[in-house]
């Protein structure tokens, strides 16, 4: 036995010999190709993203140099007076010329201390302090860029360019500066169309630093993140951020006119599928690894997986019968709630024929009788649920949901909130679950009076709507084809930010433990993926919001069923990327 025993031990050794010698090869030799596919895709990505940065600068320079051509042509008409300093006609004229240079929109002829002398538009001129370099230091010839102002017509940010000109008014000399005003985003130039990733940014600077356009702030860290080691490719450094985050950053400058172009990309997204091709690796090696120790400690190993599969088969069971014992319990309230609700529409319907048909006792209890029904609706639900099936999708109008939900919430409102109701989608058709799509009605309907606790207008409508292309949503991506769209309106508090990225989350709520569950607009958006609708939530601060819920219209007869699989439909936790 001892003998056995050493030879079955120096068997061992050996086996183990092979087996980490064989996996230490193979680690290295995996580390090598890993090695060589990061360094790969990095250059690749540098090159890709160096080319981009250098067509969009170039880019930027002929837009600016049509900007300078037209400027000096002003320039020259002013000095050879063929363009006066003042007056309407010359109003008109810069009026024309700024229709004329592609990316201009604004002109203005200033004097020395900044007045504005013409302008083709009413909208104020930057100040002459915010150009660089400094206008009294800048040469005759030479264009000057400001930092960005306000477009006070549209709200949109602006840049400037000035040049010098001289001229002569009434036989006086003039001397000032031409200035034109051009959109900020026009400096991002074809960057939204040529973007290679959503996370790639551009950002545009003055040589002092004075941000333009684009992505300022993430323009601002790449130039204060400490130096990293160069990639070898043009203009392309990898810099650590101040964070930890490394980025890949490629710098142009334009020197004659004092602009830096920076485009930068995340480190860790760029790889993001080399990751993925570590761990695959790094999984093979594991399993190898264990395949090996397996080998080598079989005899010892196999009471241990004896005992291991036992013990997941125990957990296995006891899941299973929890999930049994969660169905029996659930039917058998589902059972009995039946019951109870067959004596409340049997007594119903009773009381119901011996009402006066036109009384308001008749109304009452058609209203209860409804209320019952969908109670029933509902218990079949559960009865399904208990039984493990799918769900019944059923053809039906939408605007009578809707306008009981308006009935049924009218008594309830705030003071002063006032419902306003238009619904023009009267025998329009759409498929699903008439009670679901009930509650989420009365779910958005309800936040949205919550919403006004002081009073308001709650503005609800419903029509058809024919999506000719594919639309990106809030919160979903709407696909061509016609539509019950119901929007519901409120002019409350709003919806901030923070708050819009967790609207639909499960448990979510901001109005506290007493006062919510945070379910409700779960709710809805579990509705609306079981429908394969949409939804679109527009709101900003002390704006108030905009719930919009797109129904697919059906064409099928009122009344036709089909059973749809329940694990079909999206969770309403599974928010997709827009």
């Amino acid at each position: 036995m001892p003998g056995i025993q050493r030879g079955i031990a120096i068997s061992a050794s050996k086996l183990s010999a092979v087996v980490v010698g064989t996996g230490a090869a193979l680690c290295l030799v995996t580390i090598v190709a890993l090695y060589h596919l990061r360094r790969d895709a990095l250059d690749s990505q540098s090159r890709e993203l160096d080319l981009l940065a250098l067509a969009l600068t170039d880019e930027i320079d002929r837009d600016l140099q049509e900007v300078d051509e037209g400027l000096h042509a002003i320039r020259s008409e002013l000095q050879d007076g063929r363009l006066a300093v003042t007056g309407e006609q010359t109003e008109a004229a810069l009026k024309t010329r700024s229709e004329l240079i592609g990316p201009v929109t604004e002109l203005w002829l200033v004097d020395g201390t900044g007045r504005v002398l013409a302008g083709s538009d009413a909208i104020p001129a930057p100040s002459l302090t915010a150009f660089s370099p400094e206008l009294a230091k800048a040469s005759a010839g030479g264009l000057a860029v400001s930092s960005p102002f306000l477009n006070t017509r549209s709200q949109a940010p602006m840049v400037g360019l000035a040049i010098r000109y001289a001229a002569m008014d009434s036989r006086k000399p003039v001397s000032g500066w031409i200035l034109a005003g051009m959109p900020a985003e026009l400096l991002l130039g074809a960057f939204s169309v040529a973007s290679p990733a959503e996370d790639a940014r551009m950002a545009v600077f003055r040589s002092d630093g004075a941000g333009l356009a684009g992505a300022i702030d993430a323009g601002v860290a790449a130039q204060e993140a400490d130096s990293g080691t160069p990639m070898g490719a043009k203009g392309i450094e990898l810099r650590r951020f101040r964070d930890g985050s490394e980025h890949l950053v490629s710098m142009h400058r334009l020197t004659h006119l004092g602009l830096e172009v920076v485009l930068m990309r995340d480190q860790a997204v760029v790889l993001k599928s080399w990751r993925a091709a570590v761990r695959f690796a790094v999984t093979g090696l594991v399993l190898l690894a264990g395949l090996g120790a397996v080998s080598v400690y079989l005899v010892l190993r196999a009471e241990r997986r004896r005992a291991a599969a036992q013990q997941a088969l125990l957990a296995q069971g006891a899941r299973a019968s929890r999930l049994e014992s969660l169905g029996t319990l659930a039917g058998g309230v589902a059972h009995d709630f039946n019951n109870v609700l067959t004596a409340i529409v049997g007594f119903g319907e009773m009381a119901q024929d011996a009402a006066r048909p036109d009384s308001p006792q008749a109304s009452y209890l058609e209203r209860m009788l409804h209320a019952a029904s969908r109670g029933k609706a509902l218990v079949e639900r559960v009865l399904t649920f208990s039984r493990g099936g799918g769900r019944t999708s059923v053809a039906f109008e939408l605007q009578p949901v809707v306008a009981e939900v308006l009935d049924l919430l009218a008594p309830s409102l705030h003071p002063g909130v006032e419902l306003q109701g238009r619904l023009a989608a009267a025998g329009l058709l759409t498929r699903g679950d008439p009670s679901l799509s009930f509650a989420a009605i009365m779910n958005v309907c309800t936040n949205a009076n919550q919403a006004m606790p002081s009073g308001g207008p709650v503005l609800v409508g419903l029509e058809r709507v024919q999506i000719r292309k594919q639309r990106v949503l809030s919160h979903t991506i709407l696909t061509p084809g016609a539509y019950l769209v119901l929007t519901v309106t409120d002019r409350g508090a709003g919806i901030s930010s923070e708050v819009m990225d967790r609207l639909f989350q499960p448990f979510f709520s901001t109005r506290g433990p007493d006062a919510g569950t945070g379910l409700g607009l779960a709710v809805v958006y579990g509705v609306m993926a079981q429908c394969r609708g949409a939804i679109d939530v527009r709101s900003s601060p002390g704006h108030g919001a905009s719930f919009t819920l797109y129904f697919p219209e059906c064409h099928d007869a009122q009344g036709d069923t089909e059973e749809v699989d329940a694990r079909s439909a999206h969770a309403p936790g599974d928010l997709p990327e827009t």
